[in-house]
């Protein structure tokens, strides 16, 4: 996957070359607490952001997003397959498959290459979000990050990265009643930036768990 004279450089590259250096923050863990949060950050996230400009998109990405919530009590492991069932409905099309060419993203300043092996490796990739000695907010922030810099669907790849964050974490039951912080630009070649995101995810599971336990005791 490499670069032609006048093309920006193959940013899913560089995200597989630095994605096993990445140093994984620890993480101990909020206290395990039954029950849902009154508020879903994840659906009033979508609302937030498309609502208004985009009434009928809203309401299919919500659609997609509680399909993901019931497949992730369900118990189903997250691949590809999964995703383009929720991507149908995001993008209301009867058929959505893994890009057949490069894409762009941010202003055509990223491209992510395509090869033979692009697909297969991103299953393998998706699969390690239940990778076991991982603590869940590294394994949720590196499945985002997968599904940007893999740049799987021809359109709505920033909307499914965030369902497969919703889902990663509903599989283990966790919701966040705050997703906001985590809209900001990321970049493929910053190791840093990628650990400092699963830091993020850390601080909005702890809250949550901590609001949800203050309300049940409340």
């Amino acid at each position: 996957m490499t670069s032609r004279p006048g093309q920006p450089k193959d940013s899913l590259a560089d995200w597989l070359l630095i994605r096993p250096e990445i140093s994984w923050p620890s993480w101990r863990g909020a206290s395990p607490v039954f029950g849902a949060p009154a508020s879903d950050g994840f659906r009033n996230f979508f609302m937030a952001t498309r609502g208004e400009r985009d009434s009928e998109g809203t309401a299919r990405v919500l659609a997609a997003l509680d399909m993901a919530f019931a497949d992730a009590e369900q118990g189903r492991p997250l691949a590809f397959a999964l995703m383009a069932k929720w991507q149908r409905i995001v993008l209301g099309q009867d058929l959505v498959g893994f890009r057949t060419m490069p894409a762009f993203a941010k202003g055509g300043r990223e491209r992510y290459g395509l090869a033979p092996d692009t697909q297969a490796l991103f299953e393998h990739c998706l699969s390690e979000s239940a990778q076991p000695d991982l603590p869940l907010p590294s394994r949720a922030a590196r499945a985002y990050l997968d599904i940007l810099f893999f740049h799987p669907f021809e359109d709505g790849n920033a909307r499914a990265a965030m369902l497969a964050l919703a889902f990663v974490l509903a599989r283990e039951d966790v919701l966040l009643y705050q997703v906001h912080p985590l809209r900001t630009t990321r970049w493929a070649d910053d190791a840093e930036g990628a650990a400092d995101l699963a830091v993020l995810l850390g601080v909005l599971i702890t809250a949550a768990e901590r609001r949800l336990s203050h309300g049940r005791q409340s």
